[in-house]
């Protein structure tokens, strides 16, 4: 029979995986602020509004498409063209899914809705690199990431235009850099040392000749084949 306190002792070990993934996150979610910032006052640029540009931010919630978006728009494309792109950036996790539904406990809805805690850096950090993922870091992590996301985003929607310049402050460069450092951390690990290092090199040679979300989608592409082999 089941004690007054066997609760307790199952929450235990889920709150500390939560408070871990939240500590390992912080260092994301101050990157994370920039770059929405950059993307609020880019946003503003290319014609959304301050409420629109806040909105998709709290939606999507996801850097390379609502950059890919703006890219597009910014440079006369479409919409159709735009949400295309979007597409594909965001074609990756449905890889990441797939690899972490086991780990979720639940039915397909409950499933789905854990699932939206993705994003890159807290995969990979709750991947214990045996098959399987601690869902409460991936939760923890995620949390304080999508909080500065939403905020850089307003800050940089209602205030940026005029005050921050991105390319000027180098907050171009912060994109490309939250990869690398997801890449370094998978260089770490033996077994998938050289699969980031093919799916990186995949990566940097399309970037140049194909349009926004193809070298993403190859790298995973390649990266998912790697690891099932």
């Amino acid at each position: 029979m089941a004690g007054p306190w066997d609760g307790a002792d199952t929450l235990g070990p889920m709150n500390d995986s939560f408070r871990r993934g939240v500590r390992l996150g912080l260092p994301y979610a101050a990157a994370g602020f920039l770059l929405s910032l950059s993307f609020g006052v880019l946003a503003r640029e290319a014609g959304f509004s301050a409420a629109q540009a806040i909105v998709t931010s709290a939606i999507v919630f996801a850097g390379s498409a609502q950059f890919a978006v703006i890219s597009i728009i910014l440079g006369g494309g479409g919409l159709v063209p735009a949400v295309a792109a979007a597409g594909l950036m965001n074609a990756r996790f449905l890889a990441m899914g797939i690899a972490l539904a086991p780990s979720l406990p639940g039915g397909p809805l409950k499933r789905a809705a854990q699932g939206q805690t993705v994003v890159d850096a807290s995969w990979v950090m709750a991947n214990r690199r045996d098959g399987t993922f601690d869902r409460w870091l991936l939760f923890g992590s995620t949390a304080p990431q999508y909080v500065t996301w939403f905020c850089g985003t307003a800050v940089g929607a209602l205030a940026g235009d005029g005050f921050f310049d991105p390319e000027r402050l180098g907050l171009d460069a912060i994109f490309p850099a939250f990869f690398f450092v997801l890449l370094i951390g998978e260089l770490k690990e033996p077994r998938t040392r050289l699969v980031a290092v093919v799916g990186g090199a995949i990566a940097l040679a399309l970037v140049p000749f194909t349009p926004a979300g193809i070298p993403v989608l190859a790298a995973s592409a390649a990266a998912l084949i790697g690891l099932a082999r």
